[in-house]
């Protein structure tokens, strides 16, 4: 295959890749999501992800239907990333799609929740472990010998289930035998070496070697050497000759006697020569040593080469899914069911929200989630294809629709949602808009252009919109509000428009509703007291009296308050007052 085959690999990246890895090795990095390779080949990681993500899911990319939702999509796995336990399993999260079949996201469903309940199994000391051997599986380059070590301390931290049988099948003693050889035996260009510390011997020839090497090259300083020792005649000379060479290289005398040649004219000759010829035996000393070491060592790791790829293999894959794991256990996450159409929740929390959070329950397209112990205001109706979601300022609609995608998302992934329970349609598209607060003719054709052609294309669209009165004049904007209903409906498309333009739309559809969220009051210190559950069915209305009571108790200037309280008396002063005293507020304060 042509690197320019694939999204995003132009003739530049193309020449780039080739020129640092090769079109194989390229080709061969882009199949298995490596984006590690790329980088290091030059490609920036964002280009290297954006080209991987195609690569590896172009079908299910189509999911992604505006920038919002692709906003929203990086989002997660970014966060989901932050738990990664290798640089590895870090991109590999990073490239992860939108996935076409079935099948697929409930196999990974399982992976994943597989390796949460095993994260969740481990004590302290274990994940202590567990983190450790990871780390130095990223410090050692994630070599073969790494991979077999992590292998073996993954083992010991006893991490079971389905996701780790790869690991619990190999067999320890035969890849600790390994480990050790992988340590010391490693493939060049020019065959195998053999690396210091693997064989004693082999350490002494080439230590010898690399004196005589250097004696070699200071042949005139062993001549002065044993000059000073004002040897009488050439035959004493020789002999010098042979115990300087003999003591400065720990070689045994008779075997630099042997390397001495027959006959030399001179010292130089004589000197030059010894050493030359030493040089040469030592060297096919240290080449036959080697050769029987690599071949005892490749024995050893060819004894247990089945375990041996099996641990390599195993350690990525266990590295990926518990480090997805181990999100879904630190946030809470839970198996979506997957059915045809629809999407609810039970007490969904937004993951971008940190601290405790109310939980909503909500949902659009029929579904069968329990309701015991909810109360009736919280059990959301089934069967209506549109809601109308409406209500206070600062009453958390944005973020419920950024919950619903999010939720949407992760099922489409094959990764658990954050709900106590939760129904995922198979959606092709889902198109999320959050609110502009640009007012322009421009901002109103984007927005359109934005979520009509995804919401009349086939296949099924989720529509989660937000507040489009921000981009024209209200009276309009109902109107358009209404004709996206309608069309949402008449597509047989679900959806979630944000408004607060309830009481300006013409009659619904009878499969659609209006929701609202309602503020109830201050508290104490004078922050919006919200209850973010929609109520079904009903308009949710605006709250201007608690924000104009909690200005007058800001309020430090007496001139800025009269200005505050004349407002009071335009949205209600009795309203106004009785917000200020359930927050226990009075001027004097």
């Amino acid at each position: 295959m042509r690197l320019e085959d694939y999204w995003g690999v132009g003739p530049k990246t193309s020449e780039q890749l080739t020129a640092a890895l090769g079109v194989e090795r390229a080709v061969e990095a882009i199949e298995s999501a490596n984006v590690r390779a790329l980088v290091d080949a030059g490609i920036s990681r964002g280009r290297a992800t954006r080209i991987l993500r195609r690569a590896s899911g172009e079908a299910g990319m189509d999911v992604l239907a505006t920038g919002d939702t692709r906003s929203v999509y990086d989002d997660l796995l970014s966060l989901a990333a932050e738990y990664a336990l290798t640089e590895h399993a870090g991109d590999r999260i990073r490239v992860l799609t939108p996935l076409t079949d079935r099948d697929a996201i409930q196999a990974r469903l399982d992976e994943v929740l597989d390796a949460r309940d095993a994260w969740e199994g481990l004590g302290a000391k274990q994940r202590a472990n567990v983190v450790d051997a990871f780390d130095e599986y990223d410090a050692g380059g994630g070599s073969d010998r790494v991979a077999v070590e992590t292998a073996l301390a993954l083992r010991e931290a006893g991490l079971e289930g389905n996701t780790f049988d790869a690991l619990a099948d190999v067999d320890p003693d035969a890849l600790r035998e390994a480990a050790g050889a992988l340590g010391y035996v490693r493939e060049t260009d020019d065959g195998v070496e053999v690396l210091e510390g693997a064989d004693d011997e082999l350490d002494r020839l080439r230590d010898q070697l690399a004196d005589a090497r250097e004696l070699e090259n200071a042949a005139f300083d062993v001549i002065d050497s044993v000059r000073d020792g004002s040897v009488p005649d050439f035959e004493a000379f020789k002999s010098g000759v042979v115990d300087h060479v003999a003591g400065r290289s720990d070689v045994d005398p008779g075997r630099v006697r042997d390397a001495a040649p027959g006959e030399a004219v001179d010292a130089a000759d004589f000197v030059s020569g010894t050493l030359r010829n030493l040089v040469d035996d030592l060297e096919a000393d240290v080449a036959e040593r080697e050769e029987t070491v690599a071949a005892d060592l490749r024995e050893s790791i060819g004894g247990a080469e089945a375990d041996v790829d099996a641990a390599i293999d195993a350690v990525s894959d266990v590295a990926f899914y518990l480090s997805v794991g181990r999100f879904a256990a630190e946030h809470d996450l839970n198996r979506p069911e997957l059915v045809e159409d629809g999407i609810a929740v039970r007490n969904a929390r937004n993951l971008f929200i940190g601290g405790e959070v109310q939980p909503i329950s909500y949902a659009v397209g029929g579904h069968g989630l329990p309701d015991e112990g909810m109360a009736v205001s919280e059990r959301p109706p089934a069967g209506d294809r549109v809601s109308v979601l409406t209500g206070a300022n600062s009453g958390g609609k944005t973020t419920l629709l950024e919950t619903l995608c999010g939720v949407a998302l992760l099922a489409a992934m094959g990764l658990p949602v954050p709900a106590e329970a939760a129904e995922v349609g198979r959606f092709d598209r889902v198109v999320f808009h959050r609110r502009h607060a640009s007012f322009n003719a421009g901002v109103l054709e984007s927005t359109l252009n934005s979520v009509v052609p995804p919401l009349v294309e086939s296949g099924r669209t989720l529509m989660l919109v937000d507040e489009f009165e921000a981009i024209t004049e209200p009276g309009r904007a109902a109107d358009l509000l209404n004709g996206l209903v309608d069309l949402t409906v008449d597509r047989e498309a679900l959806g979630v428009y944000v408004t607060h333009l309830a009481d300006d739309l013409s009659p619904l559809p009878d499969s659609a509703r209006i929701d609202g969220i309602f503020a109830e009051g201050l508290t104490q210190e004078l922050e919006l007291q919200v209850d973010y559950q929609p109520r079904f069915g009903t308009v949710g209305k605006s709250t201007p009296e608690f924000i104009v009571s909690r200005l007058v108790a800001d309020a430090n200037d007496h001139t800025v308050r009269q200005g505050f309280e004349h407002l009071a008396q335009a949205v209600g002063e009795e309203a106004v007052q009785r917000t200020l005293s359930d927050a226990r507020w009075s001027p004097e304060d």
